[in-house]
């Protein structure tokens, strides 16, 4: 980058900040959606959380659903293609 443009870009520098933070934000977004381990770390933290009484046994099946989905998800998007 040359004096000339790197003056000129110079106003748009906290646009350029704020689109890198949000690209991080959401690679790490990403990142936690679609790890397995993280998945079931989730899961695991669920089902003590019913075993503590703290959720109703619906509450629990609505929420490991939603998991299971995620995880199966996951499974699915990195699975290789044996499709030809």
């Amino acid at each position: 980058m040359g004096l000339i443009s790197g003056v000129l870009m110079l106003p748009l520098a906290p646009v350029r900040g704020v689109i890198w933070v949000a690209e991080k934000m959401n690679e790490a977004a990403d990142r936690e959606l679609h790890d397995p381990h993280v998945v079931r770390a989730q899961l695991a933290a669920l089902n003590q959380e019913l075993e503590d009484g703290n959720i109703s046994p619906e509450e629990f099946e609505r929420e490991e659903e939603v998991l299971l989905d995620r995880l199966h998800a996951v499974r699915v998007r990195t699975a290789p293609n044996h499709r030809r």
